[in-house]
């Protein structure tokens, strides 16, 4: 049985800030979602506020978006035009560099992506869409996991051969996990500061960590995983 998350984050040397729960709003907890977070030479620290697919989810995004306004950041709302984007849950920094990967096709769609895409080429941040094309696998968090700046976990039966080609040529190193692997949640978990919080045991992910130098730390998210979620959906960095 690992530990919880909240203990996992901080033995790995973050400090945590929390947002109040809305009642009957328990998707509020996947936090990885609401917006997308970001921090520019000019601009300062900003988000932006995600159009969710399904009803129930955009009832949260106001609360988030009124938290990061309390806590300093500026909002940057994009002219969406009814598309759909679904914060970091598809939309990924490449670790150390001015890059966002960014999936669609299942709750992102491939306009809302490219809108983005637009707002953050003036910002200086290319982004690289990538198709999703498996519905379990619902945003890219699920299928590909960024460790460092020069490898990652992902899942090649998610994305589409284009996708898959774009990786490659975007990471010195990916380490390929299986289907079952994937379900396991084996590309959501969390990489920060030498550790990898993950949720269950999986021996080829721990090889590849050992690889990379990461030391992998267990977290208990089952009760989560019953909606689709695990440790990397249920925290957003702030810087």
């Amino acid at each position: 049985m690992g530990c919880s998350l909240p203990q996992a984050f901080r033995s790995a040397g973050l400090e945590l800030e929390f947002i109040k729960p809305v009642k009957d709003l328990e998707d509020m907890v996947f936090a990885a979602n609401q917006v997308f977070v970001g921090s520019h030479e000019k601009l300062g620290n900003f988000v932006i506020p995600s159009e969710m697919r399904y009803p129930s989810r955009q009832k949260e995004v106001p609360y988030y978006v009124d938290w990061f306004q309390t806590h300093g950041f500026k909002i940057l709302v994009l002219d969406l035009q009814g598309e759909y984007l679904e914060g970091v849950g598809d939309l990924l920094w490449h670790p150390d560099r001015p890059r966002i990967w960014a999936g669609y096709g299942i709750r992102s769609s491939d306009a809302g992506v490219t809108r983005f895409a637009k707002a953050m080429c003036e910002l200086g941040f290319g982004v690289t869409p990538l198709r999703l094309i498996d519905e379990y696998f619902y945003h890219l968090d699920t299928c590909l996991a960024p460790l460092n700046g020069d490898a990652a976990l992902f899942y090649p039966g998610a994305l589409s051969q284009e996708a898959q080609q774009a990786l490659t040529s975007g990471w010195e190193r990916l380490y390929r996990v299986t289907r079952d692997e994937a379900l396991r949640f084996a590309c959501h978990g969390v990489s920060v500061n030498g550790t990898y919080i993950m949720p269950s045991r999986i021996y080829s992910v721990e090889r590849a960590l050992e690889k990379e130098g990461i030391r992998p730390v267990l977290v208990d998210t089952s009760e989560f995983e019953k909606s689709g979620g695990s440790a990397f959906c249920m925290k957003m960095f702030l810087d």
